[in-house]
């Protein structure tokens, strides 16, 4: 199997040993050892073993990606032991597990042939199973083959220190060479193996001193890119590592400096509690063999303040620094520079044909076109992937528009070129790109969502299209990033809108700002302001400087120092102002209360550090006019003064959100009472272990998903109007009331991931409509009879592999080819499409129908090797060829078409888990220019499964389709299947298919055409 099926793994190693010889001693220090590196070990501290092995030991080593053996005298004893280490060898052989045998103070050759001290364990072992002479043979041949892996001999490495230190460092390497680094990574970097073969050989030069390497280029040139593939192929080398991204941006943030410092010695010193005393920190450096790297630094000033100087570190150590700014390089004293330059044609057209094309070169008639962007691009690795993605699926027609549009942009900055894609946006998306350029850089992506919004700006839409152009990206913890091409290019537009800084729309830099503030020359142009306050001297704020800015939304003033303070000064604000602000973080803000005009119903963000505020508002009538509040002021209110008073003044509150809220224990006990809250969301509230009884309530929507919920009250059923419920990933839930089927609304109840669910109320089949239960990866092993019934006219979601007990057989689950297996998956697209009495999926059609869906095309995936007879056309592959009549589109009488295929994977080949596109075209060939067209009709994502399985499905073609297909007068010639990404192998991919077409009955037939629907046994 892959090594990328290895890196989802829940422990890193297992350790296996015998209790009595090395859990007090060798198997200790090597657990503590492996722990100091972050290497998620399992090691069994239980004293007192049974005879057989348990359940849960045999899944942890199923869940380990490294099993480590450690052999003493007395292993061979443990009938446990040797358990463990058949069970070890069948997870090496079946999923390519890595097993690494320690010999503690006995001899290879000993526990490979059980003699010496070692066989004599073994031998007393045998006596007392000498009737069990199968399980005997398999201890014996795990032995001999474990024994003869390469692995350590404590008696050939001395001290045990030592021997500690090099089996760590082994395990280290091996998972980051073989588990931790995907196994596809190569194939994502182009042009970039021969730059890290180079720059480790600089690495490796022989000094005297801590050896430093820039890295030096313009952004988006790939510098983070080559120091990361570095990093990961040498840190292992290394006593500490750490890769410290984004400097020059947490920085900027209040605090940051301090933060980064704290996050280097961290991850050096492996030391999550590092202490504050920095002299007693670089001490412990300095005996260090360390690896640092210092990602996109801005200034000399900030390594100065991150670290001090290099003279704290062994001369072994390595320091790599990536930066746009040479004389950083040359303040620091870095002696050698690695200039990055742009890629060679080869790698750039590589590189762009794996975004526009999704292959390694160019599709043909697309070769002129490519070479075009090629020249524009220059080898800027990220201008050739946003261009890629920009004209990735495009016609021909566009692409030529586009270049055409490149051509007369005179301006040589790539710059220039990344523009073409916002210039591409709506006015409302260019807003957003221009506040994420100009504030929310790095910010989670819910608050900018809220924010955008309060705004009007319809972020839902906004943020996936500027995802889908490549100008942002989500990563980790949910942050927006935008590269620092692309952040200049949004910065560089709003500089262009005016050359006085107050008739700009967005201010960011101190200097700008200063001026602004200080000569009060704003206009109601500005529409935001993020000011660094740290970088300047006091100024003194007029009083009516805000009522200048009447369009202002967005207004951030902060300190990136860790003790910054405030230097706007002022004795009072001039109304009106602040009317239209919904973000607003003021640190030190210096009046005693806001501006009576700073609207509540409107704010969503409201942050004042460090503030001499005495009340919040001037008057109460502010609180009744909240629709909403935010996440932080709720998390503050609720989670550390559960004042009742605060109840009434919320009696207008329709969403609560207090999702996420780490420290919320518990709420005021007329939250469910309020009378117009319809929606509650504790999601995400881990220290959340009950609610409130409830004695009324009209809440529609109750999120209560990875709380510490254990059971719900019975008071529940007073929510009358209840019809979602999340208990998803509650991890603690035992039991659910039985006076749940008195909610009368309820639709949706999820218990996805429940593990302590064990049982459903029998009385949720008395509930009197139908509703869609979740209970995939619960512990729930029988669905009670009423339940069946009602699943009916309702939706059961299983996962595959999950053994539910069924009462009896439903006659829905009975029915047809849906038979009584879990479905694997069920994908659905619920296209509207005007009434069609198609007859093949009529069946299926009427028991969806029930669900309020309109079935336009549909999915489902069910174990199976065969394509079911009533398929007219059949072929194994993945193509079937067609003899259709010229007027085929035009037989009123064709209403779509029925396909099948059966797709198969291999475990040797296919990571487990893995997502693919699955999809079938028709290929139709028109009379005008005889030349045969694609069209794909159906694209659905599916999981990947074990063994072969039966893909069944349906396409109703819409009006649409008609008009394209008589338009142009289309011929169907052939159906091609297709899964994306391509499976390599030819064990794995469609190996049989089959289409049928759909017909309107014909009323002189007597034959019921819904049978060809059923599946007999035979079939």
């Amino acid at each position: 199997m892959a090594s990328s099926s290895r890196n989802n793994k829940k422990y890193d190693v297992f350790v296996s040993f015998r209790g009595e010889d090395t859990r007090d001693n060798f198997t200790s220090h090597l657990y503590s050892a492996l722990c100091r590196q972050n290497i998620q070990t399992f090691i069994d501290d239980q004293l007192n073993r049974g005879d057989e092995i348990s359940e849960s030991l045999v899944n942890a080593v199923e869940a380990s990606a490294i099993s480590v053996i450690v052999f003493s005298e007395g292993y061979a004893s443990s009938r446990w032991c040797l358990d463990e280490v058949v069970k070890i060898l069948k997870c090496k052989k079946e999923y390519a597990q890595i097993v690494i045998p320690v010999f503690y103070r006995v001899d290879p050759s000993d526990v490979r042939n059980q003699t010496g001290s070692f066989g004599d364990s073994f031998s007393k072992l045998e006596e007392r199973l000498k009737e069990n002479t199968e399980k005997l043979r398999s201890w014996r041949k795990a032995l001999k083959e474990a024994a003869s892996l390469s692995g350590f001999n404590s008696l050939n490495i001395r001290p045990e220190s030592e021997l500690i230190n090099e089996v760590v460092h082994h395990i280290l390497k091996r998972l980051l060479d073989q588990v931790f680094r995907p196994n596809d990574n190569k194939n994502q970097l182009v042009g970039v193996e021969s730059r890290v073969e180079e720059i480790e050989s600089l690495l490796g030069a022989q000094s005297k001193d801590v050896y430093a390497l820039g890295i030096w280029g313009i952004g988006g040139i790939g510098k983070t890119t080559i120091a990361r593939a570095i990093f990961y192929k040498i840190s292992s080398g290394f006593e500490g590592s750490c890769f410290l991204e984004n400097v020059r941006e947490e920085s900027q943030k209040p605090g940051g400096l301090a933060c980064l410092r704290q996050k280097l010695l961290s991850n050096l010193l492996k030391d999550k509690n590092v202490s504050l005393d920095i002299g007693l920190n670089f001490r412990r450096l300095s005996r260090m063999k360390v690896l640092i790297v210092f990602d996109d630094v801005t200034c000399f000033s900030q390594l100065e303040s991150i670290i001090g100087s290099l003279d704290c570190l062994t001369p072994v150590s390595r320091i790599i620094i990536t930066t746009r700014n040479k004389q950083v390089l040359r303040n620091w004293g870095v002696r050698k520079i690695y200039e990055m330059e742009a890629l060679e044609y080869h790698h750039a057209l590589e590189l762009f044909s794996r975004h526009a094309f999704k292959q390694n070169h160019p599709d043909v008639g697309y070769e002129e076109f490519s070479s075009k962007v090629m020249k524009y691009a220059q080898g800027v690795p990220l201008a050739l992937k946003v261009l890629g993605c920009f004209l990735y699926e495009r016609e021909k027609e566009f692409w030529e528009s586009a270049i055409n549009k490149l051509q007369r942009i005179l301006h040589p900055s790539i710059l220039e070129v990344l523009k073409i894609s916002y210039d591409s946006l709506d006015d409302k998306e260019k807003n957003i790109f221009l506040d994420v350029a100009c504030f929310f850089q790095g910010e989670d992506v819910n608050l900018v969502m809220k924010f955008h919004n309060a705004s009007g700006f319809y972020p839902e839409i906004g943020i996936s299209v500027l995802v889908d152009k490549s100008l942002i990206a989500i990563g980790s913890y949910n942050k927006i990033r935008m590269h620092d091409l692309l952040q200049e290019l949004g910065r560089e537009i709003v500089r262009q809108e005016s050359i006085n800084p107050g008739n700009r729309s967005r201010l960011w830099h101190h200097e700008d700002i200063y001026e602004v503030l200080t000569y009060n020359t704003g206009t109601e142009k500005i529409e935001g302001i993020c000011f660094d306050m740290s970088k300047v001297k006091e100024l003194r704020l007029n009083p009516n400087t805000f009522t200048k800015m009447p369009k202002l939304r967005f207004l951030k003033f902060y300190s990136s120092l860790f003790n910054g303070e405030n230097k706007c000064k002022m004795s009072y604000l001039q109304d009106p102002g602040f009317a239209e602000v919904k973000y607003l973080h003021w640190h030190g803000y210096p009046l005693k209360s806001f501006p009576s005009n700073l609207s509540a119903e409107k704010l969503m963000l409201l942050e004042v550090p460090d503030n001499d505020i005495e009340q919040l508002w001037d008057c109460v009538k502010h609180f009744s006019k909240l629709n909403q509040i935010i996440h932080a002021a709720c998390h503050k209110l609720i989670a550390k003064i559960p004042n009742p008073t605060l109840m009434p003044r919320l009696n207008k509150l329709v969403i609560l959100n207090l999702r996420g809220s780490k420290s919320l224990k518990s709420l005021p006990s007329g939250i469910f009472n309020l009378e117009f809250l319809t929606k509650l969301d504790l999601s995400g509230c881990p220290k959340l272990k009950r609610l409130p009884e409830i004695s009324s309530g009209n809440i529609s929507w109750l999120f209560l998903r990875g709380t510490a919920i254990e059971e719900l009250p019975s008071s529940i059923e007073r929510l009358l109007r209840l019809g979602y419920v999340d208990l998803s990933n509650c991890k603690r839930l035992k039991s659910l009331p039985s006076s749940l089927y008195r909610l009368k609304s309820l639709g949706i109840l999820d218990l996805q991931g429940c593990s302590n669910l064990q049982r459903l109320p029998e009385c949720l089949g008395q509930l009197s409509s139908p509703i869609t239960f979740n209970l995939a990866k619960t512990n729930i092993e029988r669905i009670p009879e009423s339940i069946i019934q009602l699943f009916m006219s309702g939706y059961l979601l299983l996962s595959y592999g999950e053994r539910f007990q069924f009462v009896q057989k439903s006659p829905f689950l009975e029915r047809g080819c849906l038979a009584l297996q879990p479905f694997l998956g069920i994908v659905e697209d619920t296209l509207i499409i005007q009434h069609t009495n198609h007859t093949p999926v009529l069946r299926l059609q009427e028991i969806w129908q029930e669900r309020g869906f309109s079935l336009g095309k549909g999915h489902i995936v069910l174990p199976g090797n065969e394509i079911p007879k009533w398929f007219e056309f059949q072929s194994v592959g993945s193509f079937i060829t067609l003899e259709m009549p010229p007027d085929f589109f035009n037989n009123s009488r064709v209403q779509g078409i029925a396909f099948s295929a059966i797709l198969a994977f291999s475990d040797r080949h296919v990571d487990c888990g893995r997502w693919f596109s699955f999809s079938f075209e028709l290929k139709v060939k028109t009379t005008k220019d005889c030349g045969t067209h694609d069209t794909r009709l159906s694209q659905s994502r599916v999981n990947y499964v074990e063994s072969y399985h039966l893909h069944l499905g349906h396409y109703l073609f819409c009006e649409e389709d008609f008009n394209g297909f008589w338009k142009c007068n289309c011929i169907l010639e052939a159906v091609h299947f297709n899964v994306f990404p391509p499976l390599e192998c030819q064990c794995c991919g469609v190996k049989k298919c089959g289409i049928h077409l759909l017909h309107t009955p014909d009323p002189t037939s007597m034959e019921d055409p819904s049978t060809c629907f059923n599946c007999n046994e035979e079939d």
